[in-house]
C-alpha cells in the first residue's frame, strides 16, 4: 500500500507565539496518517520556537521541522517548504489562520474523485471583535472564485477570470498538485503582494480544477498583520504585482475570452488606484513621478486599449467605477499618443 502523503501542509512561522498552537492543532485533529505537516520557523524571536517544541511533544511524529539560521521572510519561508514538500497536493496554511472542521475530509474526497490540478476554497474572517458591520460584509463566507461550484471543470479561460474576478488571489485558498510548482514558479524575496505575483501563474498551468463554496479556511484579521499599513514599498509592489501576467495568458495553452482579458485589467485598475491614491495622500511631494511609473504599470499589464476597457467597465453598469479610475488616470497623463 502507497504511504507516501497525499498532502503537505505547509506552515511558515514567524513570530506568532499567541496564534500558532491553535493553528496547527485545527489541522492536526483532522489530518491523516498520509497528511504531511511542515513547519518552518524563520528565525523567530518570541516563543514560537517553545510552542513548536510543546506541539512536537504533543503529538509525537506528526511534525516535520525546518529552521531558517536567519530571518528571510515570507516567500523564501514558503520556497524552502516547497522544496522539501513531499505530498501530491500542496496547502499554504498561514500561522495565524485557522483551518474549519472537516476541510481536510472533503478535500481527499474530492482529490479521490477526481484528482483535479486545481481545489480553491473559499474563507472566513475571523476577527478579535466582531461587529455587527462585518457580518453584514459577508465576513462569514467569502468568495475566492466566481464561477461554477461543486464540480470539477477543465476551461481554463472561465478559471483565469474567475480566479481573478474573485480578487482574493492569497496562496492559502489554492490547493495545487505539488507538478504545477515547477521550479520556474517560486514566491519573490524581498517583496509585497508575493501572491499577488504567484497565483496567476499557477492557475495558469491548470488543466483542471475544482472550486468548493465553503470557507475552509479562517482568516485571522489582526492589526499587526504585513498588509494592516501601506507604505511607498508596499506601493510599488502592488503597482507592479501583475506585470507579466498579460504576456503569460497570451502564451498559455488555450484562448482567453473578453471576460478573461477584462477580469485581469480589472485587478490591474484596482492596484493602480489603490497605489495612486496612498502616493497622492501620504507622499504628494512624489505624486506626479510615482504616478506616471504606476500608470506604465498599468498599462504593460492591461491588454484591452483605454477606449476597449471603457466599454467594458460601461457594459457592465459600472459608471463609477470606470470614472474613479479615469480620474486617477487623468493624474498622470503619458501623453497625446495614447488612446482615451
Amino acid at each position: 500500500m502507497d504511504t507516501s502523503p497525499w498532502l503537505s501542509v505547509l506552515i511558515p512561522v514567524y513570530n506568532v507565539e499567541l496564534y500558532l498552537q491553535a493553528c496547527v492543532e485545527s489541522i492536526l485533529m483532522q489530518a491523516d496518517e498520509q497528511v504531511e505537516i511542515v513547519l518552518l520557523n524563520d528565525a523567530s524571536t518570541d516563543g514560537s520556537v517553545q510552542v513548536i517544541s510543546r506541539l512536537q511533544q504533543s503529538w509525537p511524529g506528526r511534525l516535520r521541522v525546518l529552521h531558517h539560521d536567519r530571518n528571510r521572510g515570507l516567500s523564501a519561508a514558503r520556497n524552502t517548504m516547497l522544496d522539501a514538500a513531499c505530498g501530491r497536493y500542496v496547502w499554504f496554511v498561514d500561522s495565524d489562520d485557522l483551518m474549519a472542521p472537516g476541510a481536510i475530509g472533503e478535500l481527499r474526497a474530492t482529490v479521490d474523485r477526481d484528482a483535479p490540478d486545481l481545489v480553491l476554497c473559499d474563507f472566513s474572517v475571523l476577527r478579535e471583535r466582531p461587529r455587527l458591520k462585518h457580518r453584514l460584509r459577508g465576513e462569514s463566507h467569502r468568495r475566492t472564485f466566481i464561477g461554477p461550484s461543486g464540480r470539477t471543470l477543465t476551461d481554463r479561460s472561465v478559471l483565469f477570470a474567475g480566479v481573478l474576478e474573485g480578487v482574493n488571489l492569497h496562496a492559502w485558498s489554492k490547493i495545487a498538485k505539488r507538478d504545477l510548482w515547477a521550479d520556474d514558479l517560486r514566491f519573490p524575496q524581498g517583496r509585497y503582494f508575493e501572491d499577488m505575483m504567484v497565483i496567476p501563474r499557477l492557475v495558469l498551468r491548470a488543466q483542471s480544477f475544482h472550486h468548493v463554496a465553503r470557507p475552509w479556511i479562517r482568516y485571522r484579521q489582526r492589526q499587526g498583520s504585513i498588509l494592516a499599513t501601506m507604505s511607498m514599498q508596499k506601493a510599488q509592489d502592488m503597482s507592479r504585482s501583475l506585470l507579466g501576467v498579460r504576456e503569460a495568458l497570451a502564451s498559455a495553452p488555450f484562448q482567453p475570452t473578453p471576460r478573461a482579458q477584462f477580469a485581469l485589467a480589472y485587478l490591474a485598475a484596482r492596484n493602480y488606484i489603490g497605489a495612486a491614491r496612498y502616493v497622492a495622500k501620504h507622499h504628494p511631494q512624489h505624486q506626479a513621478a510615482r504616478l506616471r511609473e504606476f500608470r506604465q504599470d498599468f498599462m504593460q499589464t492591461i491588454s484591452l486599449d483605454l477606449r476597449e476597457l471603457r466599454q467594458a467597465y460601461l457594459s457592465r453598469g459600472w459608471i463609477w467605477r470606470w470614472l474613479r479610475l479615469q480620474h486617477w488616470l487623468q493624474q498622470a497623463p503619458l501623453g497625446s499618443s495614447e488612446a482615451r
